[in-house]
């Protein structure tokens, strides 16, 4: 049946970015089932005759490389899973195309790595170079590049590249593909827990429903999805979560079916350079504030001054994202520090007629000016 929530949810997204995960692709034996994406590409088709865009993010490589190289398991250690990735990769790009091709269009290839997101320029590149080839019959297949990340530029797996990938588009929805068809009030294997069909508002409470374990082939586990989705709600954006073993899971998505966990987007919709400051990447640094500071910042629109920075953590370069920390040692906001760490920790605490007096000059009044801070509490 139609859900009149989710039709407007759908009504409104232009774009489609469809994470799926290696378990969705695979079969017991840690090959790549053809069918399986040839069924999802069949789905795509249909998600872009109603004149919508789509992105995917699909693992899968690492998998795919398992299987390819005949290998026990998944490697513990990085150059294995790098070898394994590199096999993979053209395995599951070309599954991709050869299934796409039979509907008209063909498959782009995009790997990134966490510095693609952490510099504005290149940034920049990923949501140009998306959105040009909309302009033609292809869809973007988008992964991780494991086969050179290391743990400094990791995401640490597609969800997140998924819900940044998702920040860099216009009206987009994210629909995460698993094997689990959503989000359980309880231990998915009880017998007592259901779906949660809905989620209107975002709450951290929900992460004490995720449950520890990691999928034997993925990197991720369902924490690693809340947290996905918790970032797409916080700039503005909806997300289903839903079972991508259903074969006809996108024509339910696209039909306004009651299938898998909607969460409603929170808030208003933060513009690019925004969701940028606060959620492409980890913060290089922290300061922490007194309680005015938090006030200024939170409730009265105010840039950061010097005089309410209590101390400064991290050693980071003028430019770079810092998290902003409260009294309490939660993050309260993220901005782009006009200081360095050294000079930043010199003139905590004073007030903006010192600094130059502490530096030598004067090159900017506030740490953070208030268009350069993003508050995410």
């Amino acid at each position: 049946m139609q859900n009149l929530v989710r039709r407007e949810v759908i009504d409104a997204a232009r774009t489609l970015v469809i994470k799926v995960g290696t378990n969705v692709l695979s079969r017991d034996d840690d090959s790549l089932d053809p069918d399986r994406i040839a069924a999802l590409c069949e789905q795509i088709h249909r998600v872009r005759q109603t004149g919508r865009r789509v992105v995917v993010v699909s693992s899968g490589a690492v998998g795919a490389g398992i299987g390819l190289l005949k290998l026990p398991g998944r490697p513990t250690d990085l150059p294995h899973l790098q070898a394994a990735a590199a096999a993979g990769q053209a395995r599951l790009i070309r599954l991709y195309d050869e299934a796409l091709r039979g509907h008209g269009y063909h498959a782009a290839q995009i790997l990134c790595t966490g510095n693609d997101f952490k510099q504005r320029p290149r940034y920049l590149n990923i949501r140009n170079t998306l959105n040009t080839l909309f302009e033609y019959d292809a869809v973007p297949i988008v992964n991780e590049n494991d086969t050179v990340s290391v743990s400094e530029i990791r995401f640490g797996d597609n969800d997140r590249l998924a819900s940044l990938v998702t920040t860099l588009l216009n009206a987009p929805l994210l629909v995460i593909l698993s094997v689990i068809d959503g989000l359980y009030d309880g231990d998915p294997d009880g017998p007592q827990s259901r779906v949660i069909p809905l989620v209107p508002d975002w709450s951290d409470d929900l992460f004490q429903l995720a449950t520890e374990a990691r999928s034997r082939r993925g990197s991720g586990g369902m924490r690693s999805k809340l947290e996905a989705i918790k970032t797409a709600n916080a700039v503005g954006e909806s997300v289903i979560l839903a079972n991508g073993t259903n074969p006809h899971v996108l024509d339910e998505v696209l039909a306004a079916r009651e299938v898998g966990t909607l969460f409603l987007a929170g808030g208003r919709t933060l513009p690019s350079w925004k969701r940028w400051i606060g959620y492409s990447m980890p913060a290089s640094g922290r300061f922490c504030l007194d309680a005015g500071a938090c006030r200024a910042i939170c409730e009265n629109g105010k840039s950061l001054l010097a005089i309410g920075v209590t101390s400064v953590e991290g050693d980071f370069e003028k430019g770079e994202i810092v998290s902003l920390i409260g009294p309490d040692g939660n993050e309260v906001a993220r901005g782009l520090t006009n200081f360095g760490a050294r000079d930043a920790a010199a003139i905590a605490g004073h007030r903006s007629d010192q600094i130059e007096g502490i530096l030598g000059d004067l090159p900017y009044a506030a740490v953070i000016l208030r268009d350069n801070l993003v508050v995410t509490r």
